[in-house]
């Protein structure tokens, strides 16, 4: 008994640390991809302390160069640059994590009942198609223009035109594992739907989901800021890379911090979620691993 509870004492330890050495050798874009994601992450979630105020404007400081004060410079009103990309961060981040995980989820119950209860089937693709039919800019910006701006309208407005990609993938995923012979088991074995949806088929559909929801994400993101961009995004005084970029697109040549700052922190956050999802989709993929 002492050994096996010495046993499961240092288990975790064991396993811990070369899986994720070999996680690290072998799939070097989950680490770089999430090391960046969670970088940027912990600066945005603790920034009020270190970044100052991003609202604060000083007529008398517009438009100056980086300095020991303001590390980015300021901009055509005399904000802090540096402290405006930092809670911009908040808005894009915020937006891409529960725009993801809103349409991820949705689309992961849309796609399980259109892909295994099959009378939802022709109805619900048919609405996808319809979705899909539509360009995704507009579709938001008609969202917004009926709802009025705001966070949360911006975050629908996102969410919904990437739903049929995910209830497609879903759906794709269940018809597969619906005819394998465990399912076919467990059903004549008088399981129910529950049951069966719960224990057979959503685990199969994690792997795929996981990797889709990162694409999303890099998605949202650069939606918000197209739509911030045109003034359809979150409000004008809140600090958002889209807007940004927007309100000092004339002041490039003066002040070229005051684009290059956002633009960059855009850029670097979209690229580190598309290197976690194609590391996520090396790691889920058999035939990757067999090559390895």
């Amino acid at each position: 008994m002492a050994l096996l509870s010495a046993q499961i004492e240092t288990a975790p330890t064991a396993l811990t640390i070369p899986a994720l050495a070999r996680l690290a050798r072998r799939h070097p874009q989950v680490l770089i991809g999430g090391g960046l994601l969670f970088i940027l992450i912990v600066l945005a979630l603790a920034a009020p302390p270190y970044a100052g105020d991003p609202t604060s404007m000083d007529p008398y400081k517009r438009l100056q160069p980086p300095s020991a004060e303001m590390w980015f410079g300021t901009d055509n009103l005399g904000r802090d640059v540096f402290a405006r990309t930092i809670f911009g961060a908040r808005i894009s981040l915020l937006v891409g994590l529960i725009s993801a995980f809103c349409a991820s989820s949705a689309g992961l119950l849309i796609g399980v009942l259109a892909g295994y209860v099959r009378s939802f089937d022709s109805f619900i693709m048919r609405l996808m198609d319809a979705l899909m039919s539509m360009p995704t800019m507009l579709l938001a910006i008609a969202l917004i223009a009926l709802t009025g701006a705001g966070l949360g309208t911006l975050i629908v407005a996102i969410t919904i035109p990437q739903l049929p990609s995910i209830t497609r993938l879903v759906r794709s995923v269940v018809l597969g594992v619906r005819e394998r012979p465990y399912v076919e088991a467990a059903v004549c074995g008088g399981a129910s739907l529950r049951k069966v949806l719960w224990r057979h088929i959503l685990p199969s559909t994690l792997p795929a989901l996981m990797v889709q929801s990162a694409t999303v994400c890099a998605d949202a993101i650069l939606t918000e800021a197209g739509l911030s961009f045109l003034g359809v995004g979150v409000p004008p005084e809140i600090p958002s890379w889209g807007n940004m970029i927007s309100n000092s697109r004339l002041f490039l040549g003066i002040a070229p911090m005051t684009i290059f700052a956002p633009g960059i922190c855009l850029a670097v956050t979209v690229l580190a979620v598309n290197l976690l999802g194609d590391g996520l989709r090396d790691l889920f993929d058999p035939r990757a691993r067999q090559r390895r």
